[in-house]
């Protein structure tokens, strides 16, 4: 559960899943970027042609919300393993890279607006 978890403790079990298989060398930065990248479009084409009513609908059906769930956990499977692998703590990453926007996106300015920020 979410509430329960801690980023280190989902990273050392994706460590622990990794090293059992014998997966490090397959992991080097590149390859777990492509695989961010991968399976990011994967969860992005289960949206494809899809109105926003449509896919409102499609949520109600549980297959379609365990693909979306099993995609989305495929994603973070990688960013947790690139993170693991390259020693990056995602938590003050997130920390650093939200204070960047917030500069960028001035409430002021950009309340209500999707317009980026040199726009």
């Amino acid at each position: 559960m979410d509430s329960e978890a801690t980023l280190e403790n989902l990273k050392s079990q994706i460590k622990t899943f990794c090293s059992e298989r014998d997966w490090d060398q397959f992991h080097p930065p590149k390859d777990l970027a492509i695989g961010i990248s991968t399976e990011a479009n994967e969860l992005l084409d289960l949206f494809r042609f899809k109105t926003d009513s449509e896919i409102e609908q499609k949520f109600s059906d549980l297959e379609f919300k365990n693909k979306v769930k099993h995609e989305l956990a495929d994603v973070f499977f990688f960013i947790l393993r690139f993170a693991q692998k390259n020693n990056i703590d995602l938590s003050s990453a997130l920390k650093e890279k939200m204070q960047l926007n917030a500069d960028k996106y001035p409430v002021e300015k950009s309340k209500g607006s999707n317009k980026k920020y040199n726009e």
